[in-house]
């Protein structure tokens, strides 16, 4: 079988560093699907406006090529030192690179061949390769096991975002980059308290510390690149 991309998504996020490990994790964050052009037709997306989520199936392209030829990962809920099966696991290396991503609707423009979205764990480029509707019935089941997840809860940092950062940022956009912030973009194995990250945002290289629980943006400019 040979797939080809039905859209791209764009994204505020242009790299894999800050991106959210899962959908949903950072509910304010906007992205858009854009149809590709021999899609791009209102009939593709009639009767889209009346769902309020989607699953998108996706590729890694920001993956190695060699990246999924193990058969076991780590992933970082066990701290990325204990390691799972691939397929007991949603971690990106895999041997088909392709991701699964329900994201609610924002709004649709069928005559432009785009759907908005929020809250999607996909960087900036990423193919599309299908878009199907969420359907609650078939698709939610409440009070179920999952896994390793259950016994290693998450709790998100407190985010320290100096006042002075403010007039930097797009008003719009705060809320998402707080969320993402908050999940903690760095590798598990990395826990330097006086380690500078920079996260790419919109166009911005967002420079933080984390030290004891708190993420503490230190410097907001308008470069792209890293510190």
């Amino acid at each position: 079988m040979e797939i080809r991309p039905v859209a791209v998504f764009r994204s505020p996020l242009p790299e894999k560093f800050g991106v959210p490990r899962q959908a949903g994790l950072a509910e304010s964050l906007r992205g858009t699907v854009v149809l590709e052009p021999e899609f791009r037709a209102p009939e593709a997306l009639r009767g889209l406006e009346g769902f309020d989520y989607l699953w998108l199936i996706w590729g890694f392209h920001l993956n190695k090529e060699n990246a999924g030829e193990g058969l076991t990962v780590r992933p970082p809920r066990l701290g990325g030192e204990e390691r799972v099966g691939v397929f007991a696991s949603r971690s990106p290396y895999r041997p088909n690179p392709l991701g699964l991503s329900s994201v609610r609707i924002e709004r649709v423009d069928a005559e432009t061949g785009q759907i908005h979205v929020l809250g999607a764990d996909l960087a900036d480029g990423t193919p599309i390769y299908d878009i199907k509707p969420y359907v609650e019935y078939a698709d939610s089941h409440r009070g179920v096991r999952s896994g390793f997840v259950d016994a290693h809860p998450w709790k998100p940092l407190e985010v320290v975002l100096p006042r002075g950062t403010f007039h930097k940022l797009d008003p719009d956009s705060v809320d998402a980059l707080l969320e993402i912030l908050a999940q903690d973009p760095r590798p598990r194995y990395q826990d330097d308290p006086e380690r500078i990250y920079g996260l790419l945002f919109e166009g911005r290289n967002i420079k933080f510390r984390v030290a004891d629980g708190v993420l503490t943006v230190v410097e907001v400019d308008g470069r792209s690149g890293r510190p």
